[in-house]
């Protein structure tokens, strides 16, 4: 057949494609392959259609068919690429084409397709031979950076050995200078230059490109360019040559604050280091006196039009006190006046002055009296946003022996009422625009979860909650009122209040890694998943679509950069994408997951070693901590933790120790209950695996780091939260040599994964020794349920708030099914019949047994509480409890009444469908 006879045929396959209808595009398919059964193109098209379609076994057997020959022609190699993306067979890809390569070496495109194929996994050494071999080939400058950059990226891998990263430096650095092209043919071109010169300290060539005309010319226009400059001359200990040069800058009206940076590093250059003589104190005392004059007359011209120069001045007289060289505040406490009386009517104002409120007692005393004098107006904004800087600023200083149950209440009341007069002036805004007001009732809802912290009395929440809900009513657009609802709901127990708040935040993009954790962090405490309800673990998955977008998007962002040569932005793309894929707060999302998950999914082998498989790879990882915990502001006094672990649920968050407490329990449990091993896994694994930490520890055996248990990590549990970690090793530890006899060996295992339907059960092991004795159960692990059930007795006696209740209650259901999945193995009666298992089965059926017991227990003790939080009385005292702010008049009974109404709901929500789900699980397994 001709090619246009084919291409005829094929064009109806492209339209299927293009409209999303995968099942016609495949029929199509077949209909050519019966007539040309070894098209490649076709056959390309048709995994294209299946993977889409989540047939991907069918895709994989295509896909080996296609790859077991050497595709050169651009039509496959482009559908081959969106085939194994799609599969995540990033290594088949770059072995696709560097055989293209290899077979047609003169074709310029293939080259870079292969250097592009590499770039998406991340092997830098590859990409710098491969653009090596592009530029002897044909002869393109660009190449040469290529190999630059991919030489750089690999030096800067956590994997590369110090002295390799210097050899890679110096390989690049000749590259550069035996390129026919000077670097300063372009700018990003000389900014790699710069940044090897930098790594390898050769200061005497960077700066001959630095004052040469051009180089200058370079960086007057280039802010990374002259970033680099800056940091080179810094290494050099050119400080006052620095600062003389950002002093001309400025003089000429340059307002960049790293200018005015570069003048105070200056001034301080000649106390730097540990060894200061009084000839260096002296001179600094004389350059922080001219840099007094130059930076007061600069503020002077600007006024209140920039803050440049007075926050210079600020910065000046704070390190003068903290190097010694002043021993007198009064200045810097004048500074601080001067800037508040010119700059008080602007809301950074707060944040400028904030770091210089650590104060003597005397300054302290006379900035305090300061703050007093200042005049409460509430005339225009500018007076408003005055008031609240004084509000902050004064709040921030006060001492512990100022803070009092008193003294709180009264600053509720003085906040309130100047919120309510500061709406006044937001009347006439549109919905979409924040009130001028907000930060005021942000500063409310502080001193009332400081009062909470004091007492323990939930009442003051519940006041919170309150002015907080009505400020919403006035800024919808508020994300740092929502934020903080989200956390005070949570400590309620009013979980779906707090989904509302923060669905109604919209989160986009990469927050998702940012801002979860407000609401994800031990979600399974609150999660219905046993009862039907998804919510959370959907929230759970959406949260996690950005890492997917990551890795298919970055890569692509990637090889732009590359292709445009924008060398600059590629190491930050290359940091992105290591920082989301890599991401603590996705695996901690996953976790909660999958805890979610066995509370829903039948407990099988399907499920146990798919997330055995994905634990494993989370365990392989270097996690970076990209939480946003600054998003939630802090007007809280020094004295005091932060409002973010003041509302932290159980007073912790979940960092690298937790996950890797829970990871380790749960990897144990899932190996225990699968018949997976390293050999069976390999063979059933799908797509490429995650690229393994290069950490010592990561490089040990699975079992030895399993093993391993560090203070620092288990810190950061709850006490219970440890009580279950111990409990699940006990288990472990004891049922371990019964599972490792029963196992089925690899060559079973692999049998039985093509049938589909049937179990993989009553496989004797081929082992030559006796049955391991059956021992009775540790102590530990046959009472801790009725531990757990004391301790919730406990917690209701103490009148808990419901959160820590269902803590506890969520934890003992999570050590149930974590029981199930260890017992998976002995349920079926032909493995126990075989093995003579039926002592320790008995001693199974007694933990079980017990532990049904004492979930349903719990579960009509949550029924009851469930009624009780959303009764009448319990709405009735909640209202009654939020006097101190009822007596404003917006904040009518009405208003109070729906607030407990909506807070009552959403308890009794969540106590009954966790008791509800309780009963539910041990109905499933309690056999």
């Amino acid at each position: 057949m001709s090619e246009a006879a084919l291409e005829r045929q094929i064009r109806p396959i492209y339209d299927a494609l293009d409209h999303g209808s995968n099942k016609s595009a495949i029929n199509a398919c077949n209909k050519v392959l019966k007539k040309y059964p070894n098209n490649t193109l076709v056959k390309a098209l048709k995994a294209l259609a299946l993977t889409r379609s989540q047939k991907v076994e069918e895709a994989l057997v295509l896909c080996d068919e296609i790859l077991a020959v050497v595709v050169t022609d651009d039509s496959t190699l482009s559908v081959m690429t969106h085939v194994l993306k799609g599969l995540a067979r990033n290594s088949d890809m770059v072995a696709m084409f560097d055989n293209a390569f290899k077979q047609q070496p003169q074709s310029e495109e293939l080259g870079a397709q292969t250097f592009f194929a590499h770039v998406r996994t991340g092997n830098w050494k590859s990409c710098q031979q491969v653009a090596t071999r592009m530029h002897k080939q044909f002869q393109e400058d660009r190449y040469v950076y290529w190999a630059v950059t991919g030489a750089i990226l690999q030096a800067n891998d956590l994997g590369t050995p110090p002295n390799i990263r210097t050899l890679l430096y110096k390989l690049a650095h000749r590259h550069v200078t035996s390129c026919p092209t000077p670097s300063y043919m372009a700018v990003d071109r000389f900014h790699l230059h710069l940044i090897i010169l930098q790594e390898l300290q050769l200061w005497d060539e960077a700066n001959t490109l630095l004052e040469s005309d051009i180089g200058k010319s370079i960086c007057s226009a280039s802010l990374v360019c002259n970033e680099t400059r800056r940091e080179i001359w810094r290494k050099r200990g050119l400080y006052k040559d620095e600062g003389e040069r950002a002093q001309e800058k400025i003089k000429n009206n340059d307002r960049n604050w790293l200018e005015f940076v570069s003048v105070i590093d200056a001034t301080f250059a000649s106390v730097q280091g540990p060894d200061v003589n009084e000839e260096g104190r002296s001179e600094c005392s004389e350059n922080i006196a001219k840099t007094r004059d130059f930076l007061t007359e600069s503020a002077e011209v600007d006024g209140s039009k920039n803050r440049s120069a007075s926050l210079a001045l600020l910065e000046l007289e704070k390190n003068a006190f903290s190097h010694g060289i002043s021993s007198d505040e009064s200045t810097l406490i004048g500074s601080m006046k001067n800037y508040f009386s010119r700059f008080g009517d602007k809301a950074c104002c707060f944040e400028d002055l904030r770091p210089c409120v650590d104060l003597g007692a005397d300054a302290k005393s006379r900035w305090i009296s300061f703050l007093a004098s200042q005049e409460s107006s509430f005339v225009t904004t500018g007076d408003l946003q005055r008031v609240i800087n004084v509000r902050k600023l004064q709040r921030i200083s006060l001492t512990a022996s100022e803070l009092s149950t008193d003294k709180e209440l009264c600053l509720v009341s003085t906040y309130v009422g100047e919120y309510m007069a500061g709406l006044e002036l937001g009347a006439s805004l549109p919905v979409t625009e924040l009130q001028p007001a907000d930060d005021l009732a942000i500063l409310v809802g502080h001193a009332l979860v400081s009062l909470w912290t004091m007492t323990k009395d939930e009442s003051y929440l519940y006041n919170a909650a309150v002015v907080l809900e009505f400020a919403l009513t006035k800024s919808r657009m508020s994300f740092q009122i929502r934020l903080l609802l989200v956390r005070i709901y949570r400590l309620l127990g009013a979980s779906s209040l707090a989904l509302d708040h923060y669905r109604t935040i919209n989160i986009k993009q990469v927050q998702n890694d940012t801002l979860s954790h407000f609401l994800l962090t031990r979600a399974s405490t609150f999660s219905l998943s046993a009862t039907g309800d998804l919510t959370y673990p959907s929230e759970c998955i959406e949260s996690s679509q950005i890492y997917v977008s990551n890795s298919q998007d970055t890569p692509d962002f990637i090889i732009r950069a590359f292709t445009s040569e924008k060398y600059s932005q590629i190491p930050e793309f290359v940091s992105f994408d290591d920082k989301l894929e890599n991401s603590l707060q996705r695996d901690v999302v996953k976790l909660e997951h999958v805890r979610m998950r066995m509370t829903h999914e039948p407990i099988n082998s399907d499920l146990i070693d798919m997330e055995l498989i994905e634990l494993k790879f989370v365990f392989d990882r270097f996690h970076h901590d990209n939480r946003d915990f600054g998003m939630l502001p802090n007007y809280q006094p020094a004295c005091q933790p932060s409002l973010n672990d003041q509302t932290l649920m159980f007073g912790s968050s979940t960092g690298q120790g937790w996950l890797w407490y829970f990871i380790k329990i749960y990897i144990r449990a899932f190996q225990h209950a699968s018949d997976l091993d390293d050999i069976v896994e390999e063979k059933l694994l799908i797509g490429d695996r995650p690229k393994k930490s290069p950490e010592p520890e990561v490089q040990l055996p699975l079992r030895e780091r399993l093993a391993i248990r560090k203070p620092e990590e288990a810190a950061e549990l709850t006490a219970d939260e440890l009580q279950l970690m111990e409990w699940a090793t006990a288990v472990s530890d004891w049922l371990e040599p019964y599972h490792d006899y029963t196992r089925p060996p690899p060559a079973v295992v692999l049998a039985e994964a093509n049938k589909q339907n049937e179990l993989r059960t009553g496989f004797r092991s081929g082992k030559d020794e006796e049955a391991p004795p059956v021992k009775e159960p540790p102590q530990l692990v046959a009472q801790f349920f009725e531990h757990m059930h004391a301790r919730f007795v406990q917690l209701q006696q103490s009148q808990s708030l419901p959160s820590d209740l269902l803590h506890v209650a969520t934890l003992t259901q999570e050590a149930f099914l974590l029981f199930a999945v260890e017992s998976h193995r002995f349920k079926t009666a032909s493995v126990v019949k075989i093995h003579k298992l039926g002592a320790l089965v008995q001693s199974l059926k007694d933990i079980r047994s017990k532990a049904c017991t004492v979930l349903k227990t719990m579960s009509n003790d949550l029924l009851k509480m469930g009624e009780v939080a959303g009764s009448a009385e319990r709405r009735k005292s909640f209202v009654e409890s939020c006097k101190p702010i009822t007596d404003f008049p917006r904040l009518h009974h009405d208003f109070v009444l729906n607030v407990a109404k909506n807070v009552g709901e959403s308890r009794k929500k969540v106590l009954e469908g966790i008791g509800k789900g309780m009963v539910k699980i041990c109905t499933n397994y309690g056999q």
